[in-house]
């Protein structure tokens, strides 16, 4: 029997991964039902990762009332396997760009207390596995406030605690981690981070992220200052070199803290999610692999879903296709990482919403193109 796996990642702001593999299995299952079908939510790290790893390890996600980025209070989620071991926290949740209003923009005062409040949640079920996905930050704290969430305190020269924000880390004199949570080192924390910039410089957190934050050119050279004092503190005293960490600067810097005072390990998303799904279980025994997200160009090798699930497949010999809901001109590079075949799933020219609206049926119409499409070779070979 044919066994056909079924990993994409979600189709952003149109299908959630698992609606992504519902749909492509619909397509395929008209045209060969006989075959055994493997569906595999898939992630990357960033939008999406905790739905898609909670549909995977049949899971639950969790609300929590955090403190967001400007101190104000917001309803953000993780998730939980079904074993109640590994929790799922996007940082976003709690500290995204998405909650801070446009006009109140401003990497100096942003604080990413509210994950770290995640954490502690997370350590409140009793989980042993926690993973963090980077990305979308509103912050540029250098973690600092998820630190200080968990127990942490950072101090000015006259000891008292920092205020919120990257804008206070210039006055950082001393970091007592005395009143860590204990149970922080009880825990394996991996983070999924698909940038490498520094925390400082030229392609640093603040230089590179810094803008989209709200910094200006001014902002931008304090915070990135402030940063690189940050690093020399916590070198000194928990002698840790955070500032040459390949992914420090990801998150405003939440990278490196979680890194340098937390030990916990940088990866790559896909390959987190890859491992925690155990998809190579699931490759042994295939004949086909089908991922696919929102969008397939040239950035898709730089460690997106589709290129690392492509990679997985290679590993046992499989054959590859990917569905996108948009094929860019620069798109063909991904054939020469493991995706043999790719297909755009919009059938017409249309706008962005209906493009949004269709998604579902448009990919499953696709699926059962790409089905019979398989079934006349069989044929003909």
């Amino acid at each position: 029997m044919t066994h056909i796996v079924i990993c994409p990642d979600s189709f952003k702001e149109s299908l959630s991964a698992s609606d992504a593999a519902q749909a492509i299995e619909a397509g395929f299952r008209r045209i060969i039902p006989e075959a055994k079908y493997t569906r595999i939510p898939m992630a990357d790290g960033g939008e999406g990762t905790v739905q898609s790893m909670v549909d995977a390890l049949g899971g639950s996600v969790i609300p929590v009332k955090v403190t967001g980025p400007l101190g104000e209070q917001v309803e953000a989620f993780f998730g939980i396997s079904g074993d109640g071991q590994t929790a799922v926290i996007e940082m976003a949740a709690a500290s995204g760009l998405h909650l801070v209003p446009i006009a109140q923009r401003n990497p100096l005062l942003t604080s990413s207390q509210g994950t770290g409040e995640l954490i502690l949640a997370a350590l409140d079920k009793g989980v042993s596995h926690i993973i963090i996905g980077l990305g979308g930050s509103a912050t540029n704290d250098g973690g600092a406030g998820m630190a200080c969430a968990l127990g942490a305190r950072l101090l000015d020269g006259e000891g008292n605690d920092l205020n919120p924000g990257g804008g206070a880390l210039g006055k950082l004199d001393t970091i007592n981690l005395s009143g860590l949570d204990p149970r922080i080192k009880k825990v394996q924390i991996d983070v999924a981070c698909d940038v490498d910039n520094p925390l400082c410089g030229p392609n640093g957190a603040s230089t590179i992220f810094g803008p989209q934050k709200g910094a200006t050119d001014e902002m931008v050279a304090i915070l990135d200052s402030n940063l690189s004092h940050y690093a020399s503190v916590v070198e000194k005293q928990l002698n840790c070199d955070i500032a040459s960490i390949p992914g420090a600067g990801a998150a405003g810097g939440l990278g490196a803290a979680l890194a340098g005072i937390f030990g916990a390990s940088l990866r790559p998303g896909v390959e987190i999610v890859i491992e925690t799904v155990r998809l190579h279980n699931y490759l042994a025994d295939a004949d086909l692999v089908i991922t696919g997200e929102g969008r397939i160009d040239s950035q898709t090798v730089h460690g997106k879903t589709p290129i690392g699930v492509a990679k997985a497949a290679k590993l046992h010999g499989l054959p590859v296709i990917g569905i996108a809901g948009a094929v860019s001109d620069d798109s063909q590079i991904v054939s020469e990482h493991g995706i043999d075949a790719i297909f755009s799933i919009t059938p017409r020219v249309m706008s962005l919403d209906e493009a949004l609206d269709d998604g579902a049926r448009n990919l499953e119409r696709t699926a059962e193109n790409i089905a019979r499409l398989m079934k006349m070779a069989v044929h003909i070979g």
